[in-house]
């Protein structure tokens, strides 16, 4: 075995020990671009190693999308199969786990129709809402991995050969996933301590507000009473230890979907729908986004803010340091999963019961009552940078640190 093969059975491990976790008896469910079928093959044999009883995998082909795009009536984006939605709501509801692997392809559908992508957008949403209730309130173990496929290696690495491009990007996948450490599973439960103290800290503070400023960036948002700070790990309402993403940076928690003011700057681009918007900004007045601009995407910026009515609210508020690996990288993905790990970041849409105490027992009318926002989309958009600073406000009014010049400036840690 080469070392390259050593280091993909590291990843696959990792993924399936740390990421999901999996368990003796367990149901693996595995979504996966056609591309990633070698390291599909891997997992596989790691989730049954680990007493995985089923690994079941979902395939998709951003090929076969675009081509539906293209040549499928209008009529076939207003449908999605019930069969396959009730099947992932019973594997949920059955404890499966579910691993992702995301690797979209940036620019895809940039020549369709932006109300078609919105549309299957939306009823993609609508059809996975109850099983995704299950992931959004941790009531089943995931995790979301990348593999470097051809497209998106070439979009990151634009003067390499596609060979080299795939051979530098799996290089920064292992970086930051810390597969080159000699035991990544202990390294990430290092790294998910540090997260924990910066949490606990933060937790303790219960902060009424942040204030952000950067740039032509000047924005405040309320936080909910007894609001609950997460990062690194989480935790199954069994009790049983995952790692949503790898790699992480972040902590975030749930802003008051009505307690939102100024504007807003993005950072980097966003990869939404197959689409890139880029170079824009929000301006929200009692948490609504009430005007928007963009250089590029604007039209699916505007679909993405009309998609129901609390897609012009946030749903997560995520703090992550400047000189976090992904942003030493000096390099942009295009791929949410890492370039939110590079960056401060919102969420417009749907929040995460479990940033709220007691939040994965509310119904929506009553996390709503507590400031929670509903949506049937969340979408994360990078607004971080070197020269973001950012204070929170406490409940007697007091104003304290917490970044300056885009590092952490927590008192004492």
């Amino acid at each position: 075995m080469n070392r390259f093969e050593q280091n993909i059975e590291k990843y696959a491990d990792l993924a399936v020990r740390t990421g999901v976790n999996l368990q003796q008896g367990q149901t693996l469910v595995i979504r996966a671009p056609i591309e990633a079928v070698t390291l599909v093959r891997v997992l596989a044999e790691k989730a049954y190693d680990a007493g995985a009883k089923h690994v079941h995998v979902d395939w998709s082909d951003d090929e076969l999308s675009l081509i539906k795009y293209k040549k499928a009536p209008d009529e076939a984006f207003a449908e999605y199969p019930a069969w396959k939605a009730k099947g992932f709501e019973e594997l949920a509801a059955g404890g499966a786990a579910f691993l992702t692997i995301y690797a979209p392809t940036p620019g895809l559908l940039k020549d369709i129709k932006p109300e078609r992508i919105a549309t299957e957008a939306k009823t993609t949403a609508v059809a996975l809402e109850k099983y995704r209730n299950y992931t959004k309130s941790d009531g089943v173990s995931w995790s979301i991995i990348a593999y470097p496929t051809e497209a998106w290696a070439n979009k990151v690495f634009p003067d390499q050969p596609v060979t080299q491009a795939i051979e530098s990007l799996w290089d920064v996948i292992f970086k930051v996933t810390r597969i080159y450490e000699h035991d990544p599973i202990a390294a990430w439960n290092e790294h998910n301590a540090k997260l924990a103290d910066i949490v606990a800290y933060l937790n303790n503070k219960q902060y009424k507000q942040l204030v952000y400023e950067m740039n032509e960036t000047k924005l405040s948002v309320d936080l909910p009473k007894q609001h609950v700070w997460k990062g690194g790990a989480s935790c199954t309402q069994k009790g049983i230890v995952f790692n949503p993403n790898l790699p992480t940076e972040e902590v975030y928690t749930m802003p008051h979907k009505d307690g939102v003011n100024g504007v807003v700057h993005s950072t980097k681009p966003l990869n939404y729908g197959g689409n890139l918007i880029d170079h824009f900004s929000l301006v929200f007045e009692h948490g609504k986004v009430v005007d928007f601009s963009a250089e590029t995407g604007y039209e699916t910026l505007q679909h993405l803010l009309e998609m129901d009515a609390g897609a012009r609210h946030l749903g997560e508020v995520a703090l992550v340091p400047y000189r976090s690996p992904i942003s030493l990288s000096n390099l942009i993905f295009y791929n949410t999963l890492f370039d939110e790990n590079a960056s401060c970041h919102f969420a417009l849409g749907q929040c995460y019961p479990t940033n709220i105490s007691a939040g994965t027992s509310m119904t929506d009318e009553e996390l709503a009552q507590h400031g929670g926002n509903k949506s049937h989309i969340h979408v994360d958009f990078m607004m971080g940078g070197a020269e973001m600073n950012m204070d929170g406000i406490t409940e007697d009014g007091k104003r304290e640190p917490i970044f300056r010049d885009g590092e952490w400036a927590l008192d004492g840690m």
